[in-house]
This record gives structure tokens, C-alpha cells and sequence, in this order.
């Protein structure tokens, strides 16, 4: 069987996300997948007493809306075994992720390297920042 068509898009609580969320529209449109948008946000984290944070959400929401992508947050403080369980549930062939500081720097991040040990037949795609 064929890689999923799916696509993850994996955001963080900052407006400049929107540009995750368009490349994973874009990749979306090419493959025939549906776009799936998702943050997952620690445990005990209060980002709604947070105005700028709350409203960067309101934004992705908004974002995620318009290119026809559900928008999840979920909180947790094992984001590898969150991402893991979406992309088997909802049959993700590709996941878009923002480049980290440690990306930056030429070494790839941990979560990417976890990820892509536990999901082999997903593509990865690291957007530059």
C-alpha cells in the first residue's frame, strides 16, 4: 500500500505558523490529502491567561479554517507519543514542522529524530524559519 495523502501540520502558539499551516495546504492540494493542523500544548501551561498567545491561537484557528484544516490542541508533556498516536489515527502521510534552533545550527531536533524512528513511511518536511 501507497503513503497516506494526510498531511500534519504541527504549530506552535506564534502567528508565524500561518506559514506552516499554507505549506501544509500546498502540499495538501498536491497529494489529494486532507490537512490536519494540531499544537500540543504542556500540561499546566496556562497559554489562554496569555493575550498575545491566546490570540496567535485565534489566528491558526482562523488559518486553518480558511485552507479547510480542523485545528486540535491538545495538552500533554509527550509530544512524540501525542504526534505518533495523531499520525496513526488520522493516516498522516506527511508532517510539516518549523525549524528549531537546533535545525538552525545543522544538528536535526530530537523530537524530529524520535518522530521519524517511530514513523517510518511519513515525510518529513522542516519549513526554515
Amino acid at each position: 500500500m501507497g503513503r497516506s495523502l494526510n498531511v500534519l501540520i504541527c504549530v506552535t502558539r506564534q502567528i508565524s505558523c500561518e506559514r506552516l499551516i499554507r505549506m501544509g495546504y500546498d502540499v495538501s492540494k498536491k497529494s489529494g490529502g486532507k490537512p490536519h493542523v494540531i499544537h500540543v500544548a504542556p500540561i499546566g501551561e496556562n497559554f489562554l491567561g496569555n493575550p498575545k498567545e491566546g490570540e496567535a491561537l485565534d489566528y491558526l484557528f482562523d488559518i486553518s479554517k480558511q485552507v479547510g484544516a480542523e485545528m486540535t490542541v491538545l495538552r500533554s508533556n509527550e509530544v512524540v507519543e501525542v504526534l505518533t498516536d495523531f499520525s496513526q489515527k488520522y493516516n498522516i502521510g506527511t508532517m510539516v514542522l518549523g525549524e528549531s534552533a537546533s535545525t538552525k545550527s545543522g544538528r536535526e531536533g530530537e523530537i524530529i529524530r524520535q518522530l521519524k524512528r517511530r514513523l517510518r513511511d511519513v515525510e518529513f518536511i522542516v519549513v526554515p524559519a
